[in-house]
């Protein structure tokens, strides 16, 4: 939006201007020097002093800009010498005021603008110094602010040396309108600026009455820093002078009798009656619109939470960057544990918290970096320039991820969340902006299943495996559909008399093309995708029938169901296991849940509470693959555990290599002292059932004792075991 002219007399403001000399222009050396100087403080490619006029802005001094000039209406230190203190506008193109200015648009494309108005010693602001980026910044420190107002008193210290001392008059006429009462205010005045005429809307508009205002300056309607003329305008345009009023609407900024200021519409016209030149305008309160506005225009743009630019301005900045050809870097980061802060302590915490976020964030990067929150608990920052290395950019993450690591007080609690980041560069990651956000996205979710808390960088495997497991998302959408699937089951054996206690189920795939598929082959497609619940719960249905049939066979016995992470997303785990031993009729008992330690670190605010209450009921839980990842002891002690299931990485060597069988033998007297059942997996000799049963362990499973087989083949492998008995 453009700056309206000014409807005030604006001769005081002009000839304090004039009184600095005519020969004002961009050969002065000294304020050539100061412009360089506040350009290189804060490290920008424009600084300017610019006089304003009546119709244009004259740089007296500049650098980084090719022009003497622009016209007043589109120029930002028109709105600078309006306000008490400097102007910041952080983005041009996230402000109403600015976002279609030509100046914004084109050359020389401003995004950030910090202007002081320089005022002469009567208060007269005659222009600003100001210093300008082509790119959007987040704004001026406190040091900053006092060092642009330091460098604007050098400028006018300077400029007092060119003062001479002008005066003028005006003359005066007279005129009185009589119109009609409207719901608009409607305001005559003289070509003095005195108030002739004052309706009952302006009496509602400004809160003072006909019998104050007639008579008054127009300066009573003006707010107090914007007041210091006398109607020279409208008397240059009652003497036949140009006015860019006269017949235009224009927005301005107005003052009620209690100081409160509010935007005005204002349509001015003008004629004579008698030889007296008379005005009259037409004014109305768009505070309301101007607010509307302003809301469409920030939820364009702006998070409403945070005040940070949205995903659609991060894009944008991207795309300018690589169509420039600069490097940059992007960061994705995503909270750990943010969930439960919403769960324990309510939303409100939440958004506490997430605006501290910002604040932290904010305080780990440059002025011209970006962040942006892309909704819920994500954010992106992106890094242009020579700073988007791998090194400082890994240095920067590690900071932000530092800051967000220490504790919120929120409502007298302590509050502990952690961050994961995945960090992409352009061009390399990506030639499009969304190429580069989605790049970050696959390396974050590494950091995540890393272990959460870290940084990870963008590789070309990570765009490659998520291509592969979409295609492969389709096939196994239809295998599903087509049934597919088929469970085989692992026979687990006592070692003390050979008894079958129970049965591993195991997830295959007969594909119509490549045939029996291994798990390794599928799983992890599963696992990443949105397929899980639904295959977790054909798994679980399928297993806990095969279970009833089996244990008319062998009473007793104990199906073990491996769980996808996902299925505890869902929120429904538990109601839905109790609703397939309903359908099924499978004892609680007969069924043992087997979890890995990556479930528990992905998933372990979302635990606890449904294998509570499945325990509590009969339910085994089993804690798989223990001793290969990165879960701590204190897990056995939190979690309602019945069995721990050696892997088979420390089964192979264990009657070659002395630490692993002190590694099996510390775990066998670790369950033993929990209480905790202990089955070894991978048993494929019998000198490794040997050492097993000499370090205490009593129950295995492995291709030593049967390989898994299909539900037919484990029906005869137990009528064998049942006639070699007999």
């Amino acid at each position: 939006m453009r700056s309206a002219p000014h409807l005030f007399d604006e001769d005081g403001r002009l000839a304090a201007l004039e009184s600095y000399g005519p020969d004002l222009h961009s050969d002065d050396a000294f304020l050539n020097r100061i412009v360089r100087l506040a350009a290189r403080m804060f490290a920008v490619p424009i600084a300017l002093v610019s006089l304003i006029g009546r119709e244009t802005q004259n740089f007296a001094a500049g650098v980084g800009i090719d022009v003497c000039s622009t016209a007043r209406d589109i120029s930002f230190c028109g709105h600078a010498i309006a306000q008490d203190d400097i102007l910041v506008v952080n983005d041009a193109t996230l402000d109403v005021r600015f976002a279609d200015n030509p100046l914004v648009l084109g050359n020389p494309r401003i995004r950030f603008y910090a202007g002081i108005a320089l005022r002469s010693p009567d208060g007269h602001a005659i222009g600003s110094l100001c210093v300008i980026d082509r790119r959007a910044r987040n704004g001026l420190s406190p040091v900053e602010r006092e060092n642009l107002r330091s460098l604007g008193a050098i400028v006018m210290d300077r400029m007092a040396a060119r003062q001479v001392v002008t005066a003028g008059a005006v003359g005066k006429s007279r005129f009185e309108s009589i119109a009609a009462t409207s719901p608009d205010g409607i305001i005559c005045a003289d070509h003095h600026g005195r108030i002739t005429f004052w309706n009952s809307g302006c009496e509602r508009l400004f809160g003072f009455t006909a019998m104050r205002a007639i008579g008054a300056d127009i300066d009573l309607i003006v707010p107090e820093r914007m007041r210091g003329g006398h109607g020279g305008g409208l008397q240059r345009a009652a003497a036949g002078g140009r006015t860019h009023l006269v017949g235009t609407t224009v927005e301005l900024d107005a003052a009620h009798q209690d100081g409160t200021e509010f935007p005005i519409e204002l349509s001015l016209s003008m004629w004579r009656e008698g030889g007296n030149a008379s005005f009259g305008a037409i004014i109305r309160d768009i505070s309301e619109r101007r607010a509307h506005e302003m809301r469409l225009f920030n939820l364009a743009h702006l998070d409403s939470l945070t005040a940070l630019p949205n995903r659609a301005v991060v894009l944008g900045r991207i795309a300018e960057c690589m169509a420039a050809g600069e490097p940059l870097a992007i960061l994705m980061l995503d909270l750990d544990g943010f969930k439960n802060v919403n769960d324990t302590l309510g939303h409100t915490a939440g958004d506490i918290v997430l605006r501290a976020v910002a604040r932290r964030v904010l305080d780990c990067v440059r002025p011209i970096d970006t962040v942006a929150r892309l909704g819920g608990d994500e954010f992106a920052i992106l890094i242009p320039g020579d700073g988007s290395d791998h090194l400082t950019v890994g240095k920067r993450a590690d900071s932000m991820i530092a800051a967000i690591g220490k504790p919120y007080p929120v409502d007298g609690q302590m509050v502990h969340i952690g961050a994961s980041v995945g960090i992409a560069f352009g061009p390399d990651d990506g030639s499009h902006a969304e190429d580069l956000l989605s790049a970050a996205d696959l390396a974050m979710y590494q950091a995540k299943g890393e272990g959460r808390n870290c940084r990870r960088f963008f590789t070309p495997r990570l765009r490659d495996a998520v291509v592969h497991r979409r295609a492969f998302e389709g096939e196994l959408r239809r295998a599903i559909e087509q049934d597919e699937f088929e469970l085989f089951y692992q026979p687990q054996i006592r070692l003390s008399d050979g008894a079958l206690l129970g049965a591993e189920a195991l997830l295959r795939w007969r594909h119509p093309v490549q045939g029996l598929l291994e798990p390794g082959r599928f799983l992890p497609t599963i696992e990443n995708g949105l397929l899980a619940p639904d295959v977790g719960r054909w798994v679980l249905d399928t297993a806990c029938r095969h279970a009833v049939a089996l244990r008319a066979m062998v009473p007793g016995l104990v199906m073990g169901v491996n769980l996808f992470g996902a299925q505890f997303r869902t929120g429904r785990l538990a109601e839905e296991v109790i609703g397939v031993l309903a359908r099924t009729g499978l004892p609680p008992e007969g069924l043992e849940l087997e979890i890995t330690e990556n479930i528990v670190l992905r998933h372990d605010d979302t635990m606890l509470a449904p294998l509570n209450a499945l325990r509590t009921l009969g339910v085994g839980v089993a804690f798989d693959d223990f001793g290969t990842g990165f879960a701590s002891l204190s897990l056995l002690k939190r979690y309602p555990l019945t069995r721990l299931k050696i892997d088979r990485s420390f089964i192979r060597d264990i009657c070659s290599d002395r630490v692993d069988a002190a590694v099996v033998t510390a775990m066998v007297n670790l369950a033993r002292g929990l209480g905790i059942e202990l089955i070894a997996e991978g048993i494929e000799t019998v000198e490794q059932t040997d050492l097993l049963r000499a370090c205490g362990c009593n129950v295995v499973q492995g291709y030593l004792y049967g390989k898994p087989m299909p539900l037919a083949a484990l029906h005869d492998f137990i009528g064998l075991k049942a006639r070699r008995v007999a």
